[in-house]
C-alpha cells in the first residue's frame, strides 16, 4: 500500500514516474471535452473520501474532477460533519473509513492529523495539505516546469516570502529531484532548518540569501505564496506585511532573474501584495497552467497509490 504523504517519503523513481504518467494522462486528454472519461477508467468502482478540516478551492475541485475523469465516485467530508479528533479518535475514523472506500485524501491543520490517519488506515492516504506541507502542490509545479522547460534536475529555483508549508514541500522535492533552492525572507519567516538539512543531505544546494535581488540572480523559477493564511489575525497580517514588503516579486525583481525565467504562485493570490499584476499576468508567468497541474498531477498521484 502506497500512501502519499510527502514527497520526501516517496522514493525518486516513483516521483519521476507520477510526473510522467501525470503529463501522458495530460496529454491523452488533449482537445477532449473537461467531462471526459479517461481511456482506461482506473478508478472504475473505486470510492475516494475527500476530508476537507480547511476550506479549499483548487484541492477539493481538483481531486473530484480527477476522481471523476478516472471513473471513480467521491465522498467529500468537512471537518464539521465529522468527529475526527474530537468525538472519535483519528485511528478509530480511520478504521471505520477503510472500511466504506479505496483511498482518502485529507486536508488538514495538524501534521500528526495525517500521519495518525495513515498509521491506522487500510487503504492509501493522501496529504491534500497540513500546515506543514503540502506536496501535491509541489508536484503539479515540477510538471508544470518541466512542460515548459525540460527537466528540472540541476535548475536554479528562489522562493521569495514566507518559510512556509509549500517552501517545506520544496525543499523536500529539491532533494528528490536535483535541483537547487534558494529562500530569500526575513529571518523571522524563515523555514524550518530539518527541510533546509535534508535537502543538502541528498546533494542539493541550498541557501538562505537576505538579499533578494542577489538571489534571483541566475534563477531559472522565482516562486512566492500569499504573506497571510486565512486564520492570521488582524495582528499579525499587519507585522506580515510590513516584513515582507521588500520580497514582493515585481518587475524589478524578475528583471534581475534569467531571461527566461518561470513565475509561479500557488493561488490564491492577494494581487499587488506577494506579486505585482505585472508579473501574475506577464508573459514569464505560469501560474493558471500551475493550478490546472494540479488536476492531471494528483490524478497520477491516485493511480500510483493504488497501484493502477
Amino acid at each position: 500500500m502506497n500512501h502519499f504523504l510527502d514527497i520526501h517519503k516517496t522514493d525518486p523513481v516513483d516521483l519521476r514516474a507520477i510526473i510522467d504518467n501525470a503529463k501522458a494522462m495530460k496529454d491523452a486528454r488533449a482537445g477532449q471535452s473537461k467531462g471526459t472519461l479517461d481511456a482506461d477508467l482506473p478508478l472504475k468502482d473505486q470510492m475516494v473520501a475527500l476530508i476537507f478540516e480547511k476550506p479549499s478551492t483548487r484541492t477539493r475541485v481538483s481531486f473530484d474532477v480527477g476522481v471523476r475523469q478516472m471513473g471513480g465516485q467521491t465522498m467529500v467530508l468537512s471537518g464539521k460533519e465529522m468527529q475526527l479528533g474530537h468525538g472519535e479518535t483519528i485511528a478509530d475514523t480511520a478504521r471505520v473509513l477503510s472500511r466504506y472506500v479505496d483511498l482518502i485524501m485529507i486536508r488538514t491543520f495538524e501534521e500528526q492529523t495525517l500521519l495518525e490517519l495513515a498509521e491506522y488506515s487500510d487503504v492509501p492516504v493522501i496529504n491534500g495539505l497540513t500546515d506543514r506541507t503540502h506536496p501535491c502542490q509541489i508536484m503539479a509545479d515540477i510538471l508544470t516546469f518541466e512542460e515548459h522547460r525540460g527537466p528540472i534536475k540541476g535548475k536554479k529555483v528562489v522562493w521569495s516570502g514566507d518559510g512556509n508549508n509549500v517552501f517545506a514541500s520544496f525543499a523536500h522535492a529539491a532533494g528528490q529531484f536535483g535541483f537547487d533552492l534558494i529562500f530569500t525572507g526575513p529571518p523571522q519567516l524563515d523555514p524550518e532548518q530539518e527541510f533546509i538539512d535534508l535537502a543538502r543531505s541528498k546533494g542539493s544546494n541550498v541557501e538562505i540569501v537576505r538579499d533578494p535581488l542577489a538571489a534571483v540572480e541566475g534563477a531559472d523559477l522565482v516562486v512566492t505564496d500569499t504573506w497571510v493564511s486565512m486564520h492570521d489575525p488582524q495582528s499579525a497580517r499587519e507585522r506580515r506585511h510590513n516584513q515582507l514588503r521588500p520580497y514582493q516579486v515585481n518587475e524589478q525583481l524578475m528583471a534581475h532573474a534569467k531571461p527566461d525565467a518561470l513565475f509561479m504562485h500557488c493561488l490564491p493570490a492577494h494581487r499587488d501584495e506577494e506579486a505585482t499584476n505585472a508579473v501574475m499576468d506577464g508573459p514569464n508567468s505560469v501560474i493558471f497552467d500551475e493550478a490546472e497541474n494540479r488536476l492531471h498531477a494528483q490524478k497520477a498521484v491516485m493511480r500510483w497509490c493504488l497501484g493502477k
